[in-house]
């Protein structure tokens, strides 16, 4: 089950969720979420091709390890394709969270993925909550959701149209924009990783510890490999900032995803997340092989 660790506090969860869903549409088409600093003409052109030789978290063995290095910081557990059911009210302000990267019902991002998975298969038994799910949408409450819905949600989840639609909003919302700023950084698979955890976690809304406000901090502090600088100094600088983050929201105090997983492999320089791997989070010992 899905650990309040992994939770942000309602009031910047609900913002920062809520401005990406909207914002992200024309990211993804226009450019990095964030873009990276002016540079001259032929700095431009050299961070091109740092990022074109940056490898990426999106070939799908990686992608896999991605999603069980997430699985083991959010559910305790590498089997994330179990999760599609799995549904859940942890009392962090979002109302219901839910699948596999914690869609909720206070947020947004769960109504959007019942929208699609409406789009393509008319009359799930999910579409008659879509009326409930934009009347609690910003709060915790669970007005015309109770008592079916975690039932309803568990049934829809056997369906493979259901799972797809989970898998679809996942990349829109939270991987494909982390590996397409990672590239846009020059950044390798690793670091890849380490902004797809962070937006996965804290949104990327205007707050001060949304994803692009860490990356922002981090940039104070290092040079990124597009702009000339080195890549382990700036995931260093990133993490630094990213616990920083995390302390500032009680529901993320444990910084173990950071400390002893991503900072694990860093310290190996094991920036192409090359198995075997071997983590910690909350204390509990992980490996893939």
């Amino acid at each position: 089950m899905q650990t309040p660790h992994s939770s942000p506090t309602p009031s910047r969860t609900l913002t920062s969720r809520r401005t990406l869903l909207t914002f992200i549409g024309a990211a993804v088409v226009a450019g990095p979420l964030v873009a990276t600093q002016t540079a001259s003409a032929g700095q431009t052109a050299s961070a091109g091709q740092t990022a074109a030789r940056a490898g990426g978290l999106d070939d799908p063995a990686k992608k896999e390890i991605a999603m069980k290095l997430v699985c083991s910081a959010e559910n305790s557990s590498l089997d994330w394709k179990n999760y599609y059911r799995y549904i859940e009210d942890i009392d962090d302000g979002r109302g219901y969270t839910a699948g596999i990267i914690g869609f909720c019902s206070g947020t947004g991002d769960m109504l959007d993925l019942v929208e699609l998975y409406t789009r393509r298969k008319p009359g799930n038994v999910l579409a008659k909550y879509l009326p409930a799910l934009r009347r609690v949408d910003g709060t915790d409450s669970h007005d015309g959701l109770d008592p079916n819905y975690p039932r309803d949600w568990a049934r829809a989840a056997a369906d493979q149209a259901f799972q797809q639609a989970q898998n679809d909003e996942r990349d829109r919302v939270y991987f494909n924009p982390a590996v397409k700023q990672g590239k846009a950084d020059g950044i390798g698979v690793l670091g890849q990783f380490c902004y797809y955890d962070a937006i996965v976690m804290h949104g990327d809304g205007g707050d001060s510890t949304s994803f692009r406000n860490i990356r922002k901090r981090a940039l104070r502090s290092a040079t990124p490999p597009a702009q000339g600088g080195d890549e382990v100094a700036y995931l260093h600088a990133f993490l630094d900032a990213r616990v920083w983050a995390m302390k500032q929201e009680e529901a993320h105090e444990d910084t173990t995803r950071v400390d002893t997983a991503q900072r694990v492999f860093l310290n190996k320089r094991n920036l192409n997340l090359n198995t075997p791997l071997e983590w910690k989070v909350y204390g509990d010992s992980y490996r893939i092989g």
